[in-house]
């Protein structure tokens, strides 16, 4: 509360907050402006796996297959692409990474432009392999297919700009809100649903009970998450070149920490684009009826609603989880980061030891965080089981990623009006 009065009491943070919010109502009716008219892909019900995690970051756009029904993905994608080739895997990027904030500026345009091609390839693959559900009126000329794919590439271009203008003048991340602002669309029409369930003329007593589960499995959900995602492991270290009373001056100067989900929803994104590709090919390529034998055996392994499906889902789950977290926190280069700047972890000498040790505690709490993804991306099998209302999705994947959105932009508004009354006293 005593931020929230100092926000108001800050006419800058308010033209931010206020500028962001502008940003989110022009893209609210860029999903409104459809590519091609009367096209609904999917009900909402059918919005599971890649393509519910698209439809959903797209707020609903790719349904309706809006101008942009791609939202924010291609950034993404190019994002986590580019995160992964400058691990050393390209010397020339890795070398730019070095380089501060020019290398910084390299890659962020290199980022762009990739994103730009990936939205071209995506774009062409829906439309052109979608045709025949897209064009209800015979108008699938290959200029006309083209001419809507360069539509869809614009507005993934569109979108990049929103998020770089959030960045640059509103309070936030601007990609993770555009990620965020896409998941919360959906919520008013959500809580439109579960009241025409409960309002209706001929309501039973289990759609009341159906309705107070789902409100109360939502509440549950979100508390969980919000104590998971801020959950941290602190690693004590200590200078060598400092008095021992120092450490008492802050304690963020004698801790290392590690969230315990350090890789977010990335894992989870990653398995359900893995499982979800195959099918999404099948089904909209004719597959299915064609082949039906084959369709039922990929879908035993692809879909995660089936045993074996579920399995390799969690298991892609956990493998992505390691993979993402020891590349985001790289233990033999914390290690020389520590001994460079004269820090050690007590009981541990510098170097190979504080590695050993770093790898064991990452190894552990990445465990941790591999579950709770598991079970979150799970909520909404787990929902359905317990007899949850369909009117409101309860996909832990979305929650987690407005809650981690939230709190971070939270952080930032806070740290924003501290400053503002840190440059004030000292001038």
């Amino acid at each position: 509360m005593d931020t929230i009065k100092k926000v108001f009491k800050n006419k800058e943070e308010i033209l931010k907050i206020l500028f962001t919010l502008l940003i989110f109502f022009i893209f609210k009716i860029c999903t409104m402006i459809p590519a091609v008219d009367n096209v609904e892909l999917f009900s909402s019900s059918d919005s599971q796996g890649f393509v519910g995690i698209i439809n959903s970051f797209s707020g609903d756009a790719l349904r309706n297959y809006s101008i942009v029904a791609l939202g924010i993905n291609p950034y993404i994608t190019s994002s986590i692409i580019i995160q992964l080739l400058e691990m050393d895997v390209v010397p020339t990027l890795a070398e730019w990474r070095e380089e501060g904030e020019e290398g910084k500026k390299k890659l962020s345009q290199l980022t762009r432009y990739l994103a730009i091609i990936i939205a071209l390839i995506q774009s062409v693959a829906m439309t052109f392999g979608m045709s025949s559900t897209i064009f209800q009126y015979g108008r699938t000329s290959f200029l006309g297919l083209m001419a809507v794919s360069i539509t869809l590439t614009a507005g993934a271009a569109l979108t990049m700009w929103f998020a770089d203008l959030i960045t640059q003048f509103g309070v936030g991340n601007g990609t993770s809100l555009m990620i965020t602002i896409g998941i919360l669309i959906a919520f008013p029409e959500s809580i439109e649903n579960l009241v025409a369930d409960i309002t209706g003329e001929s309501v039973v007593w289990t759609q009341y009970l159906s309705a107070g589960l789902s409100l109360l499995l939502f509440f549950v959900i979100l508390i969980g998450i919000v104590f998971m995602e801020s959950s941290v492991r602190n690693i004590q270290i200590q200078y060598s070149n400092r008095p021992a009373s120092y450490k008492f001056k802050g304690a963020n100067d004698s801790t290392f920490p590690i969230k315990l989900n350090t890789a977010s929803v990335i894992p989870v994104i990653f398995a359900a684009t893995l499982m979800g590709i195959p099918l999404t090919i099948i089904q909209y390529t004719g597959m299915s009826t064609s082949a039906p034998v084959w369709y039922e055996w990929l879908n035993e392994i692809f879909s995660s609603d089936a045993i074996l499906g579920y399995v390799i889902y969690a298991l892609l789950i956990f493998f992505f989880t390691l993979f993402y977290t020891f590349l985001q926190i790289n233990p033999q280069k914390t290690a020389e980061d520590l001994q460079k700047r004269g820090a050690y972890i007590p009981g541990f000498r510098p170097g190979f030891e504080t590695e050993q040790y770093i790898t064991k505690v990452l190894f552990n709490t990445t465990l941790i965080g591999a579950v709770y993804l598991v079970v979150v991306a799970s909520i909404p099998t787990l929902s359905t089981m317990l007899g949850a209302s369909d009117a409101i999705e309860i996909g832990g994947t979305a929650i987690m990623i407005v809650v981690g959105v939230a709190i971070e932009t939270a952080r930032q508004i806070k740290t924003d009006v501290q400053d503002q009354k840190y440059a004030g006293f000292i001038s």
